[in-house]
């Protein structure tokens, strides 16, 4: 993959990216979610790059994208658009894990016609009907909790929530280690206290797919993804011995699933 970069006043964001120019191509756009590198989806980018253009980046603040100031996903929405634009992408299937979820909801919101798609993977939904005010009050004190960890407690707890399987685990270790411990407890504040200004309701106009770990313990996740497939009716797929990051834990499975929904569009 071609490795690339844009600048803006708020700093770099690098993303890799293989064209294909295939007449039945769609463009797979991959969003890594809080702490995780364009690594998170190792695994995807091989199985889809022979038919698809993909693109994947490390998120604004996030491994190579980094130093970079005033994170917000309104931001990364802007960052994302110029990313898109300057490589003549108009149609595009967002695939955003977690937090990147909420980047894909927040470019939505603003440029929903570019959108022809979007898969979550242990995301969680926009709208203002899903979260309680003791959900947003915990969302605010991520930081301070986080720092009375010890630092090698903080990883280990991470991996463990995030990642069911060794190979999973193994994927996202290598991740946390870009970061030092006053860093990691920075960007999971920012990412978790972030999302508290995008919640609004948003009406998607383009087929959604849900992906959840069943041993995704992260916060609500699977609460909020139960509720978001009840009010919606997007189809809600439950992945076998996988947690938070199950597009790692099971490569194959969450890969079929993917490409079925490109077949359906």
């Amino acid at each position: 993959m071609l490795e690339k970069q844009i600048t803006s006043d708020r700093g770099k964001t690098s993303y890799w990216i293989q064209k294909n120019s295939l007449p039945e191509t769609e463009t797979l756009v991959f969003l890594p979610g809080l702490s995780a590198n364009h690594h998170l989806f190792d695994e995807q980018i091989a199985y889809f790059s022979d038919r698809h253009t993909v693109l994947v980046w490390d998120a604004p603040a996030h491994g190579q994208s980094r130093p970079y100031k005033d994170f917000s996903y309104a931001n990364l929405a802007e960052e994302l658009k110029t990313i898109l634009d300057a490589e003549g992408l108009s149609s595009v299937i967002l695939i955003g894990q977690s937090a990147g979820g909420f980047v894909s909801q927040s470019f939505i919101a603003r440029y929903g016609k570019q959108v022809k798609g979007f898969v979550s993977i242990g995301s969680c939904p926009y709208g203002t009907g899903y979260y309680s005010k003791s959900d947003l009050f915990w969302l605010k004190q991520t930081k301070w909790m986080l720092s009375l960890f010890p630092d090698n407690l903080l990883r280990w707890t991470i991996i463990r929530m995030c990642n069911k399987t060794e190979k999973g685990r193994n994927n996202m270790r290598m991740q946390l280690a870009d970061y030092e411990k006053t860093e990691l407890c920075t960007l999971l504040y920012q990412g978790f206290a972030g999302f508290i200004p995008e919640i609004h309701d948003l009406q998607i106009p383009c087929p959604v797919c849900l992906i959840v770990g069943k041993y995704d313990k992260t916060g609500k996740v699977m609460v909020y993804n139960k509720a978001w497939h009840k009010q919606e009716a997007y189809p809600l797929h439950i992945i076998k011995n996988a947690a938070h990051n199950a597009n790692a834990d099971q490569p194959e499975l969450v890969n079929s699933l993917i490409e079925a929904f490109i077949r359906s569009l």
